[in-house]
């Protein structure tokens, strides 16, 4: 497809809406993280992936010549996913500060980097006429944005469709942005197919999270009024049922490997109570039996 020539006023509008949503998205998230000091529930691939998806998504827009709130778009998005990455390093995995922000410095300046670089080495191609570089940019911005939003869905599957972690506020301000972005890419001339997939995959994968924990609250919704009603959560509950060693229909799923680990511990615990009774009863039948034929021997 050509550059984008004469961009049409509805356009730019929309992406400045779209813009300022995914400018503003990501504080509501690092508000929480900084207010709670934990990260729980929001992993930090989901973070990193989509900051690196800035890359190719930035150069995509700046070679095809988008409108300018699209072309800016990126750029804000890398960083502040980065700042989520960051305070998920910090709260989550305890790292010290300065490495934090050490290193998220140097991914910021190497995006930076990579980024200029595609769009230099795109840009000549494109404009006489070789669209296959950037349709591939276009293509792994879409992979990233996808696979990005995959690990919330392992952290659904372990919660059994409750949502934790993510701030709400931020997910709806996303899904916000992505859908004003794409009517901005409708109002255009000629409608990107690659650029609205991006974002049609973002407007999917994030219904799915909201929809997950609107059916986690109506199956709880019972449980949860009666903890309410012991001025108790539903963590509470959950907990009590956990050091009672009950079955609770809501527990958190364990991985796999954890469950069939434990199992091997207590299977070598069991075996080896079992064998330490089994020689101490041995050795007591043997002394037992020692006296009974010495007494037959005397006789």
């Amino acid at each position: 497809m050509a550059p984008q020539q004469d961009i049409p006023v509805a356009a730019n509008v929309l992406g400045t809406i779209g813009t300022i949503f995914w400018c503003v998205q990501t504080i509501p998230q690092i508000w929480t993280n900084w207010r709670t000091k934990k990260t729980e529930g929001l992993p930090g691939s989901m973070m990193y992936l989509w900051a690196l998806c800035g890359v190719p998504f930035g150069a995509y827009n700046i070679v095809q010549c988008f409108n300018y709130p699209l072309q800016v778009q990126p750029q804000v998005f890398m960083a502040l996913c980065l700042v989520n990455w960051c305070q998920i390093l910090l709260y989550g995995s305890q790292w010290v500060l300065w490495k934090v922000v050490g290193i998220g410095l140097v991914n910021a300046v190497t995006f930076a980097g990579v980024e200029a670089t595609l769009i230099i080495t795109l840009q000549p191609a494109y404009n006489s006429g070789n669209s296959t570089g950037v349709f591939i940019v276009g293509i792994i911005a879409n992979i990233l944005l996808a696979v990005g939003l995959l690990p919330p869905y392992g952290e659904i599957w372990k919660r059994r469709g409750r949502v934790l972690g993510i701030n709400f506020l931020f997910l709806f301000m996303d899904w916000l942005g992505a859908f004003f972005s794409l009517l901005s890419l409708a109002a255009q001339k000629d409608f990107d197919v690659t650029g609205g997939a991006m974002y049609i995959v973002c407007l999917l994968l994030e219904s799915g999270i909201f929809l997950s924990h609107t059916i986690w609250l109506f199956r709880t919704r019972r449980l949860r009024q009666e903890a309410a009603s012991r001025g108790k959560t539903f963590d509470d509950i959950m907990a009590e049922h956990e050091e009672q060693g009950l079955t609770f229909e809501f527990s958190e799923r364990k991985f796999s490997r954890k469950i069939k680990k434990q199992e091997n511990d207590m299977e070598m615990g069991a075996t080896e109570r079992n064998g330490g009774s089994g020689g101490q009863t041995l050795e007591h039948s043997t002394v037992t039996a020692n006296p009974q034929d010495n007494r037959g021997r005397a006789t």
